[in-house]
């Protein structure tokens, strides 16, 4: 028999604030353990929570970002459980009025190769409610620990639809929204650092079954690679368990990345199992029109849509468009550098191709680089000028530009790199070139076009790279074509 996947993921993503959702306590990465509590995060008898607006502000740009539908009024509700890393043995989040319902997310597939664009689709979302995050446990060998410096920091929970069926679909689903996030600027999404982590739920039936299989969720997928082999793996376990007359049962399994397989935690909760009840300390939140708008004129382009824009605008291609698009910081260098540029596609390649490839030998980021987009626009345009060849650009004007900082038009005259426009000189040279190599001209007048290329290297060497090569190839053409 042959089965189908069906998969739905639940994203936790940490809300960038310089706050807690409900306490004025900081939120950070890496302090001191239990450094960033308070009474309020500690949940002590007598304390009030009280809500952070930005929290609040940046959920709903994420619902509007994922067209979901953003309600009127969105209240708060105590979710019940008993475990270590929840101080108050409750969690404050959304049951019934979550702060967003609906939505959906565009996705990429892999295409058949780097240089040819993957099917686009859309995945269906359920909601994105927003919530308290918890302590985090430290397993020792004979001990656990617990560190609340985590607890209490903004959380929102994206759910979607089951409406993936592959490993790799959940993989592009994952890649879409953290690069969506990180231009709407509410979370870094480092998933080290625990501001992004996902659970799947998955089942399998036969294909062509209506019926959902019975559900697995699994957890501890800490990277989104993680999350596609985690999956593989669940539904080859799945399909097999099946196949041997077993049957399935609803549980949580755990995800061991070192062995390669889930494992057995807990039988599944369902949310009656939370008790969830309305929580008494914290009044509803009314969205009314005017914050609504306000906030939807905030809305920066989505990664696809601005894919779209600079293949129609500028003409570039889905090499570089797809490298541009993964930064939102990288897109702004670029259309800064395009302003200027005459030709735009051009300072696309030398940004992707040569300004990445040396940050990154380089071990440095965007912001730490010394060349700046109006350079790349003035470098461009030396080229399509004449001044320099692309070679010279390329293998002596940038790497000085890279390392020092200087404008390539002030390092061209420094070194003397400009091309000889004198048609005169070159054309003495090449009649040099063409005299000292007759086998090359006997190739190329036998119908080997490639052959010239030997001459012109001849040529550039002799110029030291300033001789303008589209007039050095036709010079070369002109006084082969005599000797024939």
């Amino acid at each position: 028999m042959e089965y189908e996947a069906v998969i739905g993921l639940e994203v936790h993503v940490q809300v960038k604030t310089e706050s807690k959702i409900f306490s004025s306590v900081g939120v950070g990465f890496g302090a001191q353990p239990n450094s960033l509590t308070d009474p309020v995060v500690l949940g002590f008898p007598g304390v009030l929570p009280v809500i952070n607006r930005e929290a609040v502000e940046k959920s709903i740009k994420v619902g509007m970002l994922l067209n979901g539908s953003i309600p009127r009024v969105t209240k708060w509700d105590r979710k019940n459980y008993f475990y270590p890393d929840s101080p108050k043995n409750y969690q404050i989040s959304q049951f019934d009025q979550p702060i967003c319902s609906g939505g959906e997310l565009e996705i990429e597939l892999k295409g058949p190769s780097r240089n040819v664009m993957g099917e686009h689709k859309t995945i269906a979302l359920t909601r994105a409610h927003l919530e308290e995050d918890v302590g985090k446990l430290i397993h020792l060998e004979n001990e656990s620990l617990v560190d609340f410096n985590r607890a209490g920091t903004p959380l929102l929970e994206i759910v979607s639809q089951p409406d993936m069926h592959t490993p790799e679909e959940a993989y592009a689903y994952l890649t879409a929204l953290k690069m969506l996030l990180i231009y709407g600027e509410v979370s870094d999404c480092d998933m080290e650092k625990g501001q992004l982590r996902c659970d799947a739920n998955v089942s399998v039936r036969p294909v062509g079954q209506k019926e959902l299989g019975v559900k697995v969720e699994i957890k501890n997928l800490n990277s989104i690679s993680g999350v596609r082999n985690g999956l593989a793996y669940e539904i080859e376990r799945q399909i097999q368990v099946l196949e041997g007359g077993g049957t399935l049962a609803q549980e949580t399994r755990g995800w061991d990345a070192a062995k390669g397989m889930t494992y057995h935690m807990r039988s599944k909760e369902e949310s009656h199992d939370y008790r969830y009840f309305p929580d008494p300390d914290l009044m509803p939140v009314r969205i009314d029109h005017q914050w609504r708008d306000r906030l939807h004129a905030s809305l920066p382009e989505k990664p696809f849509d601005r894919q779209r824009r600079y293949f129609d605008a500028y003409g570039l291609p889905y090499t570089l468009t797809s490298v541009l698009i993964s930064d939102p910081e990288l897109c702004h260098f670029f259309e800064e550098a395009a302003k200027r540029a005459k030709r735009p596609r051009q300072a696309a390649n030398w940004i992707v191709n040569n300004l990445l490839g040396e940050l990154g030998r380089a071990g440095l980021t965007l912001s730490e680089s010394k060349v700046f987009p109006d350079q790349i626009a003035q470098l461009v345009n030396l080229i399509g000028e004449g001044v320099i060849s692309k070679n010279l650009a390329k293998e002596r004007v940038f790497p000085e530009m890279f390392k020092t900082g200087d404008n390539p038009a002030a390092i061209v005259q420094a070194r003397g790199l400009g091309q000889s426009e004198s048609a005169e000189d070159l054309e003495k040279i090449c009649s040099e070139i063409v005299q000292a190599n007759p086998d090359a001209v006997a190739e190329v007048l036998s119908g080997n076009k490639k052959a010239i290329n030997f001459l012109k290297g001849r040529v550039m060497r002799a110029t030291r790279g300033k001789a303008n090569p589209a007039l050095v190839g036709s010079l070369l053409e002109e006084l082969i074509a005599e000797k024939g």
